[in-house]
Parts: structure tokens; C-alpha cells; sequence
């Protein structure tokens, strides 16, 4: 099979209707911190148990359509002894790997960060094939303050996701292109919009520079959203109206599904937001779903707590989510049945 004939069967397997990705690509500082806030050890075992557990979740693999899987998982079986990739695939749901190496100060631009890792990337991807995953995650992030992100920022984050796009499509894994604008601030929500529209312009403008097929790619942004700082916080219908303004200015019709991140949201603000949108704006060019970490896992992890006899309890909390993000993505999200 060809490189260019394996990103058309992946991409079928991951834009279905009803279904999202899991992100489950925490580092392990990441992974230790929400672990410790609901007193779990994290350690390499309690790692495995966890995501195993996600994993093993009976009938997920209706909702999900994917799971971004952090190196460490890649490589790490179930109770039974079977690769954790293995173990998403019996689900239906196709194995992915975040391939970016954390970020670093970006001299010059003013307290802006860059995302590392392009070094052996395309080695690393070969590698990553072989053992289950078919697509691939980076990530750039972008502050808001009075002075960034600088236009070298966005510039040079634009560049970087681009070349990574174009390094997986060569190897035949569909990339992920994630830009994220944060959510710490005090900013307002037209502010957010105006940063968001610039970077997601520079960096359609990267893609198409290195010659990224943009039918074999998704996209990851944040939603248009106020700074959680900022007294005046927007109601689902206004965070809906100004991203989807945003994403109609800056992303081209030829982009299959933009899967949202929920970057710190609640899971009900996250899955009300995606509803929204699904709801009260229909008829976009593009698929609008999700690629949850924290809005479908915090239940379960809180659920679960590191202990044996909860798996059960976790698992349900996890499968309940994962329904109601799949809802959201098709505007059915019922506010109703969200007790989290």
C-alpha cells in the first residue's frame, strides 16, 4: 500500500459521524499532576493501569473513533498481555502518538514558545508505524498577553506544524495539526478570535506552502473562548457563533473534520460548546467533533483513583462522557443527562 493510499484509510477510519478521538497523550509530568490532584501514585504501572482501563472500556469504540497515545503507552500491554495499540484496534478505534517534544522559549520573540522534536522525526515515524499507530499529534501553543503572541511566534509555530504535517504524509501517517491559543488570561473573547484567526491563517498558509494535502490531515484548534480570568465568561450559542466565525475566515473546505481540544474547559462547558455549534450552525463545509483529554477523562480518573475495585465505576463515568461528547458532535447534546 502507498503512502497516500494508507492517509485515505485512516482518514476513513477516523471522520465518522457520531465519533471523536480520545486524547490520552499526556507526558509524564502532565499525567503526575492530574494524577496527584485525585491521589494517585504516578508511576509506570499505575500509567498502564489507567489507560488500559480506558481502553478496555466495553463499547467505547462506538464514540470514539481514535486515541492519541503518549510513547510510553505505545509500548505497553494490557492485563492479558496485549500491546495497548492492539487492544484500540479490537475497538474499532484507530492507535495514534503524539510525536512533538514538549516547547521552549523562541529567542527573540518576547516570551513566545516554540514546540521541539522535527530532529529524526521522519526515523521516529517508521518506528512508531510498526508499532500500531497510523496518525500522529503536534502541538504549538500560543499565550495571550498585551503583547503576544508576537508575529514572529505565529510565523515560526506555523512553519514548524507545517513541516511536521508534511514529514507524517510522507510516511503515510495522517497528522493532527494543533494549534493552541490558551486559555489563561484575562483577555475577552474578541480578543481570543482576533488571535485565533491569525495564527490558524499563518498556519493554513505553512500547510500549503509544504504542499500538505489538506483532505489527509485534521485539525485540532482550541474554541473561540474568553480568558478563564476574565469576569465576563460567554454563554455556549456566542462561543459557537465567534468560532465558527473564526474557523469560516481561516480554514479551507477541503479539511475533512476540525476536532476541537477542550483546553481546560469543564467537561460540560467543552461538550455544551461542540453541541452549540453542531446545533445552531449547521451546514459547514467541514465535520466538527472533538479530541477531548481532560473534558472525557477527569470523571473517570476522579472515579477511579488508583484502586482495583473502581475499574468498573471509571469505566462507566469514562463511557458516559464519551456518549454525550458524541451527542455534542452531532448538536443532540441533552444538558440533561450531564450529571459531571
Amino acid at each position: 500500500m502507498t503512502p497516500t493510499e494508507e492517509l485515505h484509510q485512516t482518514m476513513a477510519a477516523l471522520v465518522r459521524p457520531g465519533k471523536g478521538i480520545l486524547a490520552a497523550d499526556e507526558s509524564t509530568p502532565t499525567i503526575t499532576k492530574r494524577f496527584k490532584a485525585v491521589g494517585i501514585e504516578s508511576t509506570e504501572e499505575t500509567r498502564r493501569a489507567y489507560r488500559s482501563l480506558l481502553l478496555t472500556t466495553a463499547g467505547v469504540g462506538e464514540y470514539i473513533a481514535g486515541v492519541i497515545l503518549f510513547e510510553e503507552t505505545l509500548a505497553q500491554t494490557n492485563g492479558s498481555g496485549r500491546s495497548l495499540p492492539e487492544v484500540a484496534t479490537e475497538q474499532g478505534i484507530v492507535p495514534g502518538i503524539k510525536v512533538d517534544k514538549g516547547t521552549t522559549e523562541l529567542p527573540g520573540a518576547g516570551g513566545d514558545k516554540i514546540t521541539q522534536g522535527l530532529d529524526g522525526l521522519r526515523e521516529r515515524l517508521v518506528g512508531y508505524k510498526q508499532q500500531g499507530a497510523r496518525f500522529a499529534k503536534w502541538r504549538e501553543v500560543y499565550s495571550i498577553t498585551p503583547h503576544n503572541p508576537t508575529p514572529l511566534g505565529i510565523e515560526a509555530n506555523a512553519e514548524v506544524l507545517a513541516r511536521y504535517a508534511a514529514a507524517c504524509q510522507a510516511e503515510g501517517v495522517v497528522p493532527i495539526v494543533e494549534p493552541e491559543v490558551l486559555l489563561d488570561g484575562d483577555h475577552d473573547i474578541e480578543r481570543c478570535a482576533e488571535v485565533s484567526e491569525a495564527v490558524l491563517h499563518e498556519v493554513f498558509h505553512a500547510l500549503q506552502r509544504h504542499r500538505v494535502a489538506l483532505e489527509l490531515m485534521l485539525l485540532k484548534p482550541n474554541m473561540v473562548l474568553p480568558g478563564k480570568s476574565n469576569d465576563r465568561q460567554a454563554e455556549p450559542h456566542e462561543v459557537a457563533e465567534w468560532t465558527i466565525k473564526v474557523l469560516r475566515r481561516t480554514v479551507p473546505a477541503a479539511v475533512q473534520s476540525i476536532n476541537f481540544l477542550s483546553g481546560g474547559q469543564t467537561p460540560a462547558q467543552a461538550t455544551a460548546n461542540l453541541n452549540a455549534m453542531n446545533r445552531d450552525f449547521t451546514g459547514q463545509p467541514w465535520a466538527l467533533s472533538f479530541s477531548f483529554a481532560r473534558a472525557l477523562q477527569e470523571p473517570a480518573m476522579a472515579s477511579w483513583g488508583g484502586r482495583s475495585d473502581t475499574v468498573e465505576d471509571a469505566q462507566q463515568a469514562f463511557y458516559h462522557r464519551a456518549r454525550l461528547a458524541a451527542d455534542a458532535s452531532r448538536g443532540g447534546y441533552d444538558p440533561a443527562m450531564d450529571t459531571t
